[in-house]
C-alpha cells in the first residue's frame, strides 16, 4: 500500500504486448496483497459474466512492477488506490481530499492508462484508538486527540515518524505532537503486532488501515480526518487505456458502485478472518450477493 517511488519502467513479466486480442480480451493482475487479489478477482467474476475472456496474473508486486506490466499489455487490468497511484505518478502532488486527488490523478495517468470511476470504498491510513480511550476523552476526530497529545504514544512503521503524512502531517494540520520517544515503531503496516500494541496499552494510538478487519474485532475506533492529512486512497480500477471500451467501463462501474469500505472490510475478514475464503471463492461469492454475477443490461 505504500506509494511508489517512479522508475524502473521496464516490463517485469516479460516480453512485449501489442495489446492484440480486441477489448474483450484482458488480462486481470493484482498487487502481492490479499485486499489487490480479492479485488482482482471480483473485477475478473464481473467481467467474465458480462462476456469478456478474462485470465489473471496475481500477486504481481508493486507499482514498479506492475505499472510497467500495464503500459506494455503483459496485463490490461489491475486495482490500484487513487492517491498512492496518484504519488508514483506525480511525485509533486499535494492533493489529499478525494475530489483534488480524482482531478490529480486523471491529469497524471498520460494517454496509456486510464481509470473508470473510483469506488466510494477506501483502504487508507488512519489514526486508531481503542474504544475505551474514545469514550475517557470523548474523541471523534484526530483534532480530539491533539490536546492530550503529552500523553500519547503511538505506533506505526518507521517511515510514519518522517513522511508528510506521518507525525509531520498530524503535528501540521491537527497539532498533534507525538515525542520522539512516544514513538514506537511497528514493521508490521498496522497488522497484528500494532493491534496488540494497542489493544493491550502499550501504546493510545496506532496507524491501522481503514480496511483492517482487526478494527471491528477489536472494538476499534478510527478517528476521523476532516482536514485530509491522510491523502484519499479509493479503490480504482487501473487499465491500458489500447483496452479501453464503453463495455468495460460500465461493468467497472457497476462493480465500483457497489464496492465501499464496509464491502471492502467484508471481504478481507472472508480472506484474512477465521474462515480463511481462499479470494476467488470470496470474490465469487460477493459478485454473485451484490447482483453482479449478470450482464449489465
Amino acid at each position: 500500500m505504500a506509494a511508489s517511488a517512479c522508475g524502473g519502467d521496464s516490463n517485469p513479466l516479460g516480453g512485449k504486448s501489442d495489446c492484440g486480442g480486441g477489448t474483450d480480451s484482458l488480462t486481470v493482475g493484482s498487487a502481492n496483497f490479499p485486499e489487490s487479489e480479492t479485488v482482482a478477482d471480483v473485477y475478473a467474476e464481473a467481467l467474465r459474466a458480462n462476456g469478456f475472456q478474462i485470465t489473471t496474473k496475481l500477486n504481481i508486486g508493486s507499482r514498479e512492477a506492475y505499472v510497467p506490466a500495464l503500459r506494455e499489455c503483459a496485463i490490461s487490468l489491475i486495482p490500484d488506490y487513487t492517491g498512492n497511484l496518484l504519488q508514483y505518478l506525480d511525485k509533486s502532488s499535494t492533493a489529499t481530499a478525494p475530489a483534488d486527488v480524482n482531478t490529480a490523478l486523471t491529469k497524471a495517468l498520460g494517454d496509456e492508462l486510464g481509470i473508470a470511476t473510483p469506488a466510494p470504498g477506501e483502504d487508507s491510513d488512519a489514526v486508531v484508538v481503542t474504544g475505551a480511550t474514545a469514550e475517557r476523552w470523548n474523541l471523534k476526530s484526530i483534532g480530539d486527540l491533539a490536546a492530550h497529545s503529552a500523553e500519547v504514544s503511538f505506533a506505526a512503521p518507521a517511515e510514519f515518524a518522517e513522511r508528510p503524512g506521518g507525525l509531520p502531517g498530524l503535528k501540521k494540520v491537527y497539532n498533534l505532537d507525538i515525542a520522539p520517544a512516544k514513538f514506537v515503531p511497528i514493521a508490521d503496516g498496522g497488522g497484528p503486532a500494532t493491534v496488540r500494541a494497542l489493544t493491550d496499552g502499550q501504546v493510545t494510538a496506532a496507524d491501522i488501515f481503514t480496511t483492517s478487519p482487526s478494527i471491528a474485532a477489536n472494538n476499534l475506533v478510527v478517528l476521523a480526518d476532516p482536514l485530509h492529512n491522510f491523502a484519499a486512497q479509493n479503490v480504482v480500477p487501473l487499465f491500458n487505456t489500447a483496452k479501453k471500451s464503453d463495455k468495460l467501463i460500465a461493468v467497472l462501474n457497476a462493480v465500483s458502485a457497489k464496492l465501499t469500505t464496509a464491502e471492502l472490510i467484508g471481504l478481507n475478514t472472508a480472506v484474512s478472518g477465521s474462515a480463511k475464503t481462499e479470494p476467488a471463492a470470496a470474490a465469487k461469492a460477493w459478485v454473485q450477493a451484490q447482483g453482479l454475477s449478470k450482464p449489465i443490461g
